[in-house]
């Protein structure tokens, strides 16, 4: 582990025991494998990781050596010891063992000022650590952690250096808390959006096509057009003014507005053509600042709400690819608004009621929290506006405080332009994500020579506010997905209907109601195969369908359907027009409950 690193546990015997098990690993490992070079092994969560770089082929089948070797370290009750050096000491050390990678770490405490490094050791095992450690193996309860799995990890995070394999391992106080571990991912796993889009035929992926570009099939894509259909119909009724711009710009507007400086890493190379450089927009902001300056603007035209379903391509590593929540191309909901001073409370107020109604409706309130990134004193980072940087986080805490909403501070993390409002959520796999951006700008007006004239005639600049109401549409889907486990609410289902037969004698009769459904605009499935009922509606619950209509004679005399509910399994006899009719009523409403039968 490197030195410094701050404990992310709040049970500090915990986050003992899980340092200590990363080390006893690392000691295991060597003894097996000599030859291994060491990485780094900090606790993480749940448990704790080593990267190792070996000198031999090794797979997951080796793990279960390892964990028995470990236990068996951990009834030997060796003491961790605690020895301080110089840099220059720790370096001969190391090096004589031929730990390339702890070389560079002490390289670069020396080079930030560091004038003595730690280590601990236990038997034979010594390794460069800042600490804290229990204080022998025997301490660590040895049927209370397991060896995961493996991953492959670059150095440092850096794709040019070289790959090594990461170990994971599970680690608790005790044997109890870890089988409920255990139990609650297995259960969660059964929710990840890339297992439950394919077996729902919701995306799929093409090596051909590229990693990173999902293809959404027609239900995933019936999903975001209902989400984007939503969006713009409530940003409409809140004033703002839909536009669409292109997904190319040139080099020159990205230098203009910093993108090209703070985010070149993400940007795709330019695209030379006549003499000139053009770029996949990572932002739209540019082309919408554009828009703005396209005509003279007075402070009675303000507030002015620009809003866009946004295509935008980022770049990714491959190792951070995931499913529809990390994705190389995909469509923000993405829009700027622009505003004076005074209007700056109200404007991010109402950003936040937007933000809050589209939760609501969606169901993810209760999974979602608000991050508040704020500036530092580092020097470069952040623009040089003290009184504006004081306003305009005083106006977000506010609200935030005003509204009761719950958050947490990050500070240092704001854009270099203004402090941001996020709105954060956990992935199944438990890595936290985030699913809305909000943005107070007190620069890009100035860069692009934005005007505005006031009262009095003065030109004056406007404050900015970037915004994502539902966040980026293949990301949202995504968590949205884990949250219902694919079964939607009605509104948001891709077939909110399936009608099923039981003999070739009702077809007709199924074929007049799924017309009729149609043109209600009920998203309906007819199923008139000659397959037996309890197929049918076996096959129809596994595609979580929120109703299944069942059709035999009796239903077709009476002119009837008998209404199965996907989430209560209850069924009822309605009259046809009164099915339509409460559907309609709960998908109007955006109900999460179902209803119908």
């Amino acid at each position: 582990m490197e030195n410094g690193e701050k404990p992310p546990q709040e049970d500090e015997q915990l986050y003992r025991i899980r340092h200590s098990l990363s080390h006893v690993l690392a000691a295991v490992v060597k003894e097996l494998y000599p030859e291994a070079k060491l990485g780094i092994g900090p606790p993480i969560d749940n448990g704790f990781y080593y990267d190792f770089q070996f000198a031999e082929e090794f797979s997951a089948n080796d793990l279960k050596k390892i964990q028995t070797r470990m236990r068996k370290v951990l009834g030997r009750k060796d003491a961790f010891t605690l020895k301080v050096m110089s840099p220059e000491e720790a370096t001969d050390f190391f090096w004589a063992r031929n730990e390339d990678f702890k070389v560079e770490l002490i390289k670069d405490l020396a080079a930030g000022g560091e004038t003595e490094v730690t280590i601990y050791e236990h038997d034979n095992f010594v390794d460069l650590c800042k600490g804290p450690h229990v204080n022998n193996t025997g301490d660590i309860p040895a049927r209370a952690f397991v060896l995961d799995r493996i991953a492959g990890a670059y150095w440092r995070g850096d794709e040019k250096r070289p790959m090594l394999t990461r170990i994971y391992g599970l680690a608790f106080n005790t044997r109890e808390e870890l089988d409920a571990y255990i139990k609650q991912r297995e259960e969660a796993m059964k929710r990840d959006s890339r297992k439950v889009g394919k077996e729902l035929e919701l995306f799929t992926a093409s090596e051909l096509v590229g990693r990173g570009l999902p293809l959404l099939l027609p239900k995933g894509a019936t999903i975001r057009r209902i989400l984007e259909r939503f969006i713009v119909d409530e940003e409409l009724k809140r004033g703002y003014e839909h536009v669409y711009t292109p997904v190319l710009g040139r080099k020159e507007l990205y230098e203009i507005s910093g993108h090209w400086e703070h985010y070149q890493e993400s940007m795709y190379p330019p695209i030379e053509w006549e003499g000139q450089s053009y770029v996949l927009r990572p932002m739209t902001c540019p082309h919408h600042f554009e828009i703005y300056a396209s005509k003279p603007r007075s402070y009675r035209d303000l507030p002015l709400r620009l809003a866009e379903i946004s295509p935008m391509f980022r770049k990714e590593k491959s190792g951070e690819l995931y499913g529809l929540i990390r994705i190389m191309g995909f469509h923000l909901a993405d829009a700027h608004i622009f505003c004076t001073t005074d209007q700056l409370y109200d404007e991010f107020k109402a950003i936040l009621d937007l933000i809050n109604y589209c939760m609501k409706v969606t169901g993810l309130e209760e999974v979602c929290w608000y991050k508040a990134s704020l500036h530092d004193d580092q020097k470069g980072k952040f623009v040089d506006n003290p009184e504006g940087w004081a306003l305009s986080e005083k106006h977000l805490l506010d609200i935030l405080k005003e509204q009761d909403r719950k958050y947490e501070l990050s500070v240092g993390d704001a854009a270099f332009y203004g402090p941001k409002l996020d709105v954060q959520i956990r992935t199944v796999s438990g890595k936290e994500e985030t699913i809305f951006t909000n943005q107070i700008d007190m620069v890009l007006a100035e860069r692009f020579n934005l005007e505005y004239t006031d009262a009095d005639g003065r030109k004056k600049r406007p404050l900015i506010l970037h915004r994502s109401s539902i966040g980026c549409l293949e990301r949202t889907i995504a968590f949205l997905i884990e949250f219902y486990a694919g079964a939607f609410p009605t509104w948001l289902a891709p077939v909110q209907v399936r009608i099923l037969t039981i003999s070739d004698r009702q077809i007709d009769y199924a074929k007049n109601i799924r017309d009729r459904m149609l043109q209600s605009k009920i998203r309906v499935e007819l199923d008139i195969r000659n397959e037996s009922l309890n197929r049918k509606i076996r096959e129809g619950r596994l595609q979580k369908i929120p109703y299944l209509l069942i059709i035999g004679d009796k239903e077709m005399e009476a002119g009837t359907v008998t209404a199965r509910n996907r989430d209560t399994h209850n069924q009822s006899a309605l009259p046809v027009d009164k099915f339509i009719q409460d559907l309609a009523g709960e998908e109007k409403t955006y109900s999460l409950k179902l209803n119908c039968a």
